[in-house]
């Protein structure tokens, strides 16, 4: 059983930044895709970013140049550094992992990458304007 647990959320201005951290525990296949994907209250969800075991990485357009996503699976640790914040990154951020899956299909397949693998609770970022 895989669990994951994200910490690092929080309250910013705008223009601020967060760094997101995601503990993975259990046994996770290195091959296994992990990423982040975001929900603001009344929305549907929105893949933010992902990165495969080879460290190929994939973003969505909202957040690219303002967003990093690493990892280091010696500690099964997933991270995402956000940078230059705006009101609309505000949002329940979640880390999730899946097999079978390149980064760019996580992103373009959000419901499928959530719900079909690992995904944490979650941390709420908000950003003020």
């Amino acid at each position: 059983q895989v669990q994951l647990v994200e910490s690092g959320g929080g309250s910013v201005q705008s223009g601020g930044s967060l760094r997101l951290s995601c503990a993975a525990s259990g046994y996770l296949h290195s091959s296994y895709c992990m990423g982040w994907f975001r929900q603001a209250q009344g929305k549907a969800r929105e893949g933010v970013a992902a990165i495969d075991s080879a460290g190929i990485t994939s973003y969505a357009d909202s957040v690219k140049g303002r967003f990093t996503i690493s990892q280091d699976r010696a500690k099964n640790t997933l991270y995402l550094q956000m940078s230059s914040l705006k009101p609309e990154d505000t949002a329940m951020y979640y880390c999730a992992a899946a097999s079978g899956m390149t980064p760019v299909q996580a992103l373009a397949h959000t419901e499928w990458f959530a719900d079909h693998g690992w995904r944490g609770q979650g941390t709420q970022v908000t950003v003020s304007s």
